[in-house]
């Protein structure tokens, strides 16, 4: 039991320093060539923070854990949600940029109501609808990248005047070695955070959605702590939505894709499948609880952060008791 606690305590380390990186080269490359930081975290910090994720599932998949492979995206999108967004939310709540957030907000809930339809009318995902997941992706980063272009940042010049300028390849350097040790860490994390729970006697099916969800959005959680301590809290926000859209088409596409699956049937709830009435309902919930409000009225209040919180907890309480 030392082992594996000294092990998740050094993922843990990891994941600190590699968000701490992977923060530094993302806004200096989007100070670097003026793009919108929500739209940085959107896609190129989202894309690192989401590698456990894509790796724990693609495993789990070719070992046909479906359990693994679905509970962990739907599971990180709730946790990416109701415990990390609504954390900076509640410590930080403020102004969103609505033309920023629209593109990454409206693609997620697109992937998110085709995934739902496919687990609603059939109950098993096909490759061919993995690889449709992968080609969202693609689409999707194609679009952000025109969009970025499209649109430059118009941060003030005194703003941009504080930001220490570094070379090109030091930043690219820093989004590398950041990405290898979040991705490392969470490894780590996930690996002997499951041996721990499996000698505590937690069963499969709620580690799954909670325990390796928890631990492969920790990489999310970090990097979004060490952006709102560093004043970039437009990153944070853009990273969690960027994360929960990967989760999606990119986590889940690459999972159905390598080993296609059924939606797992591990508890029932008033004699449905629970991950049907409450998984994935919870999902569009704490989404819509997150982006309605931002992209009507352009910011963020705590009353969401606080609510998230609640939901979070009682999703947990609800995977442990029921």
């Amino acid at each position: 039991m030392l082992v594996p606690v000294l092990l998740f305590l050094l993922g843990f380390i990891l994941l600190i320093k590699g968000g701490d990186w992977f923060v530094d080269g993302a806004t200096g490359l989007a100070h670097r060539f003026h793009l919108p930081e929500l739209l940085i975290g959107a896609t190129v910090v989202s894309i690192g923070t989401t590698l456990p994720e894509v790796m724990v599932s693609a495993q789990a998949a070719l070992q046909h854990n479906s359990g693994i492979s679905y509970g962990n995206a739907i599971g990180s999108v709730i946790c990416n949600t109701s415990l990390i967004a609504a954390l900076t939310i509640a410590i930080r709540p403020g102004p969103v940029n609505k033309k920023t957030l629209r593109l990454p907000a409206f693609a997620f809930f697109i992937a998110a109501v085709v995934y739902a339809a496919i687990a609603y009318t059939t109950g098993t995902f096909q490759r061919w609808q993995g690889v449709m997941l992968l080609g969202m992706f693609a689409c999707y980063m194609i679009v952000t990248v025109l969009q970025m272009k499209k649109n430059p940042d118009e941060a003030p010049e005194a703003e941009e005047e504080e930001v220490k300028e570094r070379p090109l390849w030091q930043e690219l350097l820093l989004l590398v070695v950041g990405a290898a040790a979040i991705a490392f860490g969470a490894n780590l994390l996930v690996d002997n955070g499951t041996k721990i729970a499996a000698a505590l006697g937690v069963p499969d099916s709620v580690i799954g959605l909670t325990m390796v969800a928890l631990g492969t959005s920790l990489p999310e959680l970090v990097t979004a702590i060490t952006a709102l301590v560093k004043g970039h809290s437009a990153l944070s926000l853009g990273n969690v939505i960027g994360a929960n859209l990967f989760n999606i088409v990119l986590v889940s596409g690459a999972a159905i894709t390598i080993s296609p699956f059924a939606v797992p049937v591990e508890k029932t709830l008033l004699g449905h499948n629970a991950s049907l009435v409450v998984d994935l309902p919870v999902m569009m919930a704490v989404m819509l609880i997150l982006c309605v409000p931002a992209l009507a009225k352009g910011k963020l209040s705590r009353w969401q952060g606080i609510l998230l919180l609640t939901i979070y907890a009682a999703f947990t309480i609800f995977q442990f008791v029921v």
